[in-house]
């Protein structure tokens, strides 16, 4: 019978190699696993095996004894269930002791996203005869043109684009790998900066490199970078607004869909593997909502006669 060391080693090496998830996934995991070894430790339950559904009713008391809240909790719970899964399949217990626990219920949030307006003024805010500001204006365009996350953002090659088409590879969560159009903003955003910026960041290293987007070093660009670039276009265009990379994604998909795109090809421009993923940006904002109102009511057409 494993111990708790074994089963936590066992289920990351799972996680790594079948289901080829991201490190930021796997330590979610972790995290959820160590927190609940410390409430079996407390409990004086030193094996696996001795979980029962008794036990896991007396942890969620304990989740919500903490002020948890119910995203946070269902989050734990998922974890644990799909440990016990792995750990039932493996033989390594009898049966999966979360498979009876009902998550609580979360409110769905409505992602938040940019109005036209606010992204003419981020589209102005970089001066484009710099290197850093012909990048910052190709990261902008190009989150915004296609959706990409800002891990596939930063993890850009140049042989993944292909300026004859329009398009270029992107490779998602799980290793997954999908092509992407892009718009003519965009394209003349990264081929100005590929052509001029990302050469003069480049000869500020000795290492060569593939990636797109350089910082000002001339090394790859991180996730945490890209955040700060787009805090302080924020910061400079005196937008009183909080913009992350997903916000930008967020755009993409509702914009998409308030102008008539298909739900299901907004699914696979964004990479997402569940529809339901997807028909979260199925809201509209209230102008697009008064507009087809307007337009479509017998009762609400203004009538010129």
């Amino acid at each position: 019978m494993l111990n708790w060391f074994e089963a936590k080693k066992a289920f990351t090496e799972y996680l790594q190699i079948e289901k080829n998830a991201s490190q930021y996934t796997i330590d979610y995991y972790q995290s959820d696993i160590d927190n609940f070894f410390g409430f079996l430790k407390r409990e004086s339950i030193g094996q696996l095996e001795q979980v029962d559904y008794h036990v896991v009713r007396t942890y969620l008391t304990t989740l919500y004894e903490k002020k948890l809240s119910r995203r946070s909790v269902s989050r734990k719970i998922s974890s644990l269930r799909s440990f016990y899964k792995f750990l039932d399949r493996e033989k390594h217990v009898a049966a999966n002791p979360f498979s009876q626990v009902v998550l609580p219920k979360t409110n769905q949030a409505v992602p938040g996203f940019l109005y036209v307006e606010e992204l003419e003024r981020l589209f102005d805010v970089s001066d484009s005869t710099t290197p850093l500001g012909q990048r910052n204006q190709a990261i902008l365009e190009l989150i915004y043109a296609t959706g990409i996350r800002v891990s596939e953002c930063t993890g850009l090659k140049l042989d993944d684009m292909d300026f004859d088409i329009g398009t270029m590879l992107v490779r998602g969560k799980g290793k997954k790998e999908r092509y992407l159009p892009f718009g003519r903003f965009a394209e003349a955003a990264m081929q100005n900066y590929i052509n001029h910026g990302r050469k003069e960041l480049l000869q500020k290293t000795a290492k060569p490199s593939s990636a797109v987007f350089l910082n000002a070093r001339g090394n790859p660009l991180t996730p945490r970078g890209l955040r700060l670039i787009l805090e302080k276009m924020v910061k400079d265009a005196a937008l009183t607004i909080h913009l992350h990379p997903h916000k930008l994604r967020h755009t993409f998909a509702t914009h998409m869909l308030n102008e008539g795109a298909d739900l299901r090809v907004v699914q696979e421009l964004l990479g997402h593997e569940h529809l339901s993923s997807t028909q979260i940006y199925t809201h509209v904002t209230k102008d697009r909502l008064r507009h087809v109102y307007m337009n479509s009511h017998p009762r609400a057409k203004q009538r010129n006669d």
